[in-house]
């Protein structure tokens, strides 16, 4: 058993804008984002491009929604399609955040993403009223002024104010869980990926062990979890309670932070050389992405996605290493290895890096036989500094200016998308 009396007891608000591209889209054509029918495609003119966000209806009568493709949307005339409009929704982002700034200051609100923040209001709740007071004003403040629907959970802690969003709060509007609503609420849930923070791969290795539900997980002996998962067991195990010690703005789960990036590709891609482009342009980002944070990893992912037109499938492999890396090419040259050993030649359309087992980029181990890493890797610093200065199109590797480069395209885009 838990002693709650310990753990915080704060008022958390999570908010999330619903269907937040598709409903913006629609305010912008002049309509309601609740009735109609609209899909966010990544290009109109491509059948396999990717729904980027579907509209509630849609979803619920066509059963379209994120990363369902163009083809599978069926030729129906109340259907519309719409390209994204990236700098636009960040602009409508950062408006939402103003409305929350009117009830709290900046330092209790954290950006969770585009569509989803986490608001602190134990201060301001004797100026407003209480949690929920406050949930509903911020609510009608966004439909009123923007035409967009919300909806809000409360919590305790993060973890709790998450959960009670996804499990309760999108179907009701505003809800508020307390500890005590752990054991009813939260430990009926079943299947376990509608738990926020277990994926697939996790539920499938939990019902091997006999788990279902969370209240068996809570119920589970800890040693057990923390030998099959390590530190992630332990998270498991006390998120099953309800309980997190996070500050606001700190990841709900702790030591699970890694930098990637995944990518469909354009086209079908079948020249070794092209795929091998595209792989040390990725390992570009994924480095650049540890660098903004100043964080370094050991263990590098590669995973390699075949074309449809060849029944799919494709491999994912880790490889770690003995000295922590955030250099481009020490990157690449795992995936190298990783991809030269598993791959069967097939034609490639996805591709996924990343970069975990991740430490502090503060400190570097001399070796009599490298004396150039300290220079490679201040070297990453520095293209990163001139690309914020002067764009990420500012400096790009030669490779991205072949034909199978992806980077120069992408420079031009915001969030991966048009703007």
């Amino acid at each position: 058993m838990v002693d709650y009396s310990t753990l915080p007891h704060n008022k958390i608000l999570c908010v999330d804008m619903k269907s937040f591209y598709a409903s913006c889209s629609a305010v912008m054509l002049g309509l309601d984002p609740l009735e109609c029918y609209i899909a966010i495609v990544g290009d109109k003119d491509r059948q396999g491009s990717v729904v980027l966000a579907a509209s509630p209806r849609l979803k619920k009568e066509f059963g379209i929604k994120t990363g369902s493709r163009l083809f599978e949307i069926p030729k129906d005339p109340r259907i519309q399609l719409v390209e994204p409009k990236m700098a636009t929704y960040l602009r409508i982002s950062t408006e939402i955040s103003r409305v929350f700034n009117r009830y709290v200051p900046k330092e209790a609100i954290h950006t969770y993403s585009v569509d989803e923040s986490f608001i602190k209001v134990d201060g301001a709740m004797e100026i407003w009223g209480d949690a929920r007071t406050i949930g509903e004003k911020i609510r009608n403040d966004i439909e009123r002024e923007f035409q967009l629907p919300c909806a809000v959970g409360i919590g305790p802690n993060m973890l709790l104010a998450k959960l009670c969003l996804d499990l309760e709060a999108k179907n009701h509007g505003v809800a508020e869980w307390t500890y005590d609503d752990v054991q009813t609420k939260l430990w009926k849930v079943s299947p376990l990926r509608e738990m926020w923070g277990i994926g697939r791969r996790v539920e499938k290795t939990l019902n091997g062990m006999g788990i279902f539900t969370v209240g068996q997980l809570a119920r589970y002996d800890l040693k057990q979890l923390e030998k099959k998962f390590g530190i992630m067991g332990n998270q498991l195990y006390y998120h099953a309670w309800g309980v997190d010690l996070s500050d606001l703005g700190a990841p709900i789960i702790e030591g699970q932070i890694s930098f990637g990036k995944s990518q469909i590709l354009l086209r079908d891609y079948k020249d070794v050389e092209e795929i091998k482009h595209v792989i040390l342009e990725m390992c570009e980002e994924v480095a650049k992405r540890a660098r903004t944070r100043r964080k370094a990893g050991r263990t590098i992912s590669l995973g390699i996605g075949y074309s449809q037109d060849e029944f799919g499938g494709g491999f994912h492999r880790s490889r770690s290493i003995e000295q922590p890396t955030n250099v481009t090419m020490d990157l690449y040259q795992v995936c190298l290895e990783l991809f030269h050993e598993h791959y069967n030649g097939k034609t490639v359309r996805q591709i996924s890096i990343s970069l975990a087992n991740i430490v502090d980029d503060c400190e570097l181990q001399l070796d009599l036989f490298d004396q150039g890493a300290y220079k490679r890797r201040e070297l990453g610093y520095v293209v990163d500094s001139v690309r914020r200065r002067f764009g990420p199109g500012s400096l790009l590797r030669a490779v991205s200016y072949t034909a199978g480069g992806t980077a120069k395209h992408r420079a031009s885009l915001v969030g991966g998308h048009k703007m």
